[in-house]
């Protein structure tokens, strides 16, 4: 694997936690410029240094945005997390389903049930015709392992 030149042990961090700025070259502002405090690759860093900015030294919110590297709606939308739930909640989520949305408990009920009757029904066209859910059958095996991994 070979080592590019950004790939310090503050940045691997940094991507292992999601607070990798995936746009550091269009963080302008002066700060960021020639320290080696303020990090334009530390998306945390560079976001609440945005807010302070606007807050404390009554930067134009359009001003800041550009200067940081962010759209305004950005700005506003960082704004709202921080004011809601502090400096934790500028960090970004994960995006997508947070758990087995399609089988839930009720689903997983059925299938042991179907197994328990048939230990060899197609559980795929099961859960279709008796739920309308279109899922796959790596899908249903893990679902179920979780099932039994929670009765433990």
């Amino acid at each position: 694997m070979a080592h590019r030149s950004d790939d310090t042990p503050k940045r691997h961090a940094l991507r292992q936690t999601s607070t990798l700025n995936p746009r550091p070259d269009r963080v302008t502002d002066a700060l960021f410029a020639d320290s080696d405090f303020f990090d334009p690759h530390d998306l945390l860093q560079v976001k609440y240094e945005m807010l302070r900015r606007v807050r404390s030294d009554d930067f134009p919110v359009s001003q800041a945005a550009r200067l940081f590297g962010f759209s305004r709606p950005s700005f506003y939308h960082a704004q709202e997390a921080f004011t809601r739930g502090g400096l934790g909640a500028l960090v970004p989520q994960k995006r997508g389903p947070k758990r087995a949305h399609k089988l839930s408990q009720k689903v997983v009920a059925f299938l042991e049930r179907t197994i328990a009757a048939d230990p060899a029904a197609d559980l795929v066209a099961t859960v279709q015709q008796e739920f309308g859910l279109s899922v796959r059958r790596r899908s249903i095996g893990r679902a179920l392992a979780r099932a039994k991994k929670k009765r433990r």
